[in-house]
């Protein structure tokens, strides 16, 4: 088995004389930010001065229609679902049961 400094070695001299969508690389190794530096402020925005608004962006009401949307709706929906467990299962059968045999059912 070959070790892997001579596998890398290999697959280095493949890569520099074909240029093969395999052999690239897509990460940074260190050129540039690693990730994004803090700037103490809150989602790196920094404060307006007194009396201006903030201005929304153009996909900040598409995320609130669709985030509270979904949760209304599925509000609704899980308000008005059937119910499915045993013990109504159980009362529907007992009633058609008596009504079968000609009881009247009471509660």
């Amino acid at each position: 088995m070959p070790s892997s400094s001579s596998l890398r070695t290999l697959q280095r001299r493949i890569c520099s004389s074909r240029n093969l969508p395999g052999c690239r690389r897509y990460a940074s190794h260190g050129h540039g930010p690693q990730y994004n530096e803090p700037t103490g402020y809150l989602f790196a925005e920094k404060p307006l001065p007194a009396g201006q608004k903030r201005k929304k962006e153009a996909w900040e009401n598409v995320w609130y229609l669709g985030m509270y949307g979904t949760m209304g709706l599925a509000a609704v929906l899980l308000y008005y679902k059937p119910d499915t467990s045993i013990q109504a299962w159980a009362l529907q059968e007992a009633k058609a049961r008596m009504e079968a045999r000609g009881e009247k059912p009471e509660h």
